[in-house]
């Protein structure tokens, strides 16, 4: 055990490893990105510390499907042009590939929404012509994709830092209980009533879109790279990244749900939506911590829905074998986004509820990238030398088990017991 730690330690101080970085920094902000906000802070307001456990349990699922995925990049392919391969007829083709813009599509309305209110929270821009104003932000991803990619990792910093450091800070005011969170972090409790909530936790991070970018972006990193690193070195980099970006990712969940459980709770309607929550914080904390939640919402809007734009793009780029601008990508997604968001605001539907909505949504389909990337990556024609152990695909198996369960279960609570 000393040693494995001690062999990752050496990758951490290795040039080399630093320049491979940035796809699982790009990927990482999948899972901080309003649609976990939506359901960290409803389970955090609602049901105090018990879906805590839920966090570590996705994010650790996450990290392995993301895992798999990055093989399947260092392999010399993406998820997408696999799938393409196997189905081989147009009909089977087609249809997947608009199941999984379905997925970006819902992907996208959560990072929408999260743009739109924190727009409403830092300058009164009411919502209906915040959603105009947010499309403009392709001008922010034409700036950081214009020149160099790297540009782009570089900026991911920022945002995650700003998302980070904000509930850290929130955290450090809000003074958990702190048996409470340790003992909520192994005792799983899940009744009728925070199923939803739950689900929802685990569509928010273990995004299928996430899944499906991240052996694009590892491919055409080694491709940009041009080195002449060997798989096996480049399968630990990636390791490390992966679990170095996403362990991150999952501090920053908990501590949402944290800050939520010892601030919301209790507090009944007045945290029912996002801007309850903003309000909230003033008179408790003082006008810099309101600031700070609605900056961390801001940014995580922005930057995970560049991530969105990346999956869109790998998506079609593999399935229909044709690339746009990214930009186009993006005002494409977000126009067809705005109609239902329109719809939602003038109809007075609360964001808090639509984030959470979309986030089961995803979980849901998360079995579309899930499925072949457990395939993919367990075939050694395919993956040659970087095939899976068989305890891997045991354990990424028991993984997608227990996903189909949560879904399943929260189906049969919906259609059958009709709660």
């Amino acid at each position: 055990m000393f040693q494995k730690f001690n062999s990752y330690f050496k990758i951490l101080s290795d040039r080399k490893f630093w320049l491979f970085t940035g796809s699982g920094l790009i990927v990482s902000v999948a899972y901080m990105d309003p649609g976990n906000w939506g359901t960290n802070i409803s389970g955090g307001a609602n049901f105090e510390y018990k879906l805590l456990w839920v966090i570590w349990l996705a994010s650790g699922m996450a990290m392995m499907f993301q895992y798999l995925s990055g093989k399947i990049g260092i392999a010399g392919y993406s998820v997408a042009e696999l799938v393409k391969e196997k189905l081989k007829r147009k009909s089977l083709i087609v249809s997947y590939w608009l199941l999984s813009e379905l997925v970006i599509l819902a992907t996208d309305l959560a990072e929408f929404l999260g743009i739109v209110v924190a727009l409403k929270l830092l300058f009164g821009i009411p919502m209906i012509y915040g959603t105009y104003i947010a499309v403009i932000d392709v001008l922010l991803l034409i700036l950081l994709t214009q020149k160099r990619f790297r540009y782009l990792e570089w900026a991911f910093v920022l945002f995650v830092s700003v998302i980070g450091i904000g509930f850290v800070y929130e955290v450090f005011l809000a003074k958990p209980n702190f048996s409470s969170i340790l003992a909520s972090s192994i005792k799983p409790i899940l009744t009728n009533e925070s199923a939803l909530i739950a689900v929802g936790i685990i569509g928010a991070t273990v995004m299928p879109h996430a899944l499906f970018v991240h052996s694009w972006l590892i491919k055409n990193k080694i491709i940009g790279l041009n080195n002449n690193l060997s798989k096996e070195t480049t399968l630990k980099y990636h390791a490390t990244e992966n679990i170095l970006s996403l362990t991150i990712a999952a501090l920053i969940n908990a501590a949402m749900l944290i800050m939520a459980a010892a601030v919301f709770f209790g507090l009944g309607e007045k945290v029912a939506t996002l801007e309850g929550a903003y309000i909230t914080l003033i008179p408790l904390f003082g006008g810099f911590a309101a600031l700070i939640f609605a900056l961390a919402l801001l940014s995580a809007g922005i930057s995970s829905s560049i991530t969105g734009t990346l999956a869109g793009q790998s998506v079609m780029d593999g399935l229909m074998g044709f690339k746009v601008p990214l930009w186009v990508r993006r005002l494409i997604t977000r126009f067809i986004n705005l109609i239902p968001l329109t719809i939602a605001i003038m109809l007075g539907l609360e964001p808090l509820h639509l984030l959470v909505y979309s986030q089961v949504v995803l979980s849901l389909l998360i079995p579309l990238p899930m499925i072949p990337i457990l395939l993919f990556s367990a075939d050694k024609k395919i993956m040659g030398e970087l095939v899976n152990k068989k305890f891997t695909t045991i354990l990424a198996s028991i993984f997608g088990i227990i996903i189909l369960s949560f879904n399943s279960y929260l189906l049969y609570l919906v259609f059958i017991k009709g709660i």
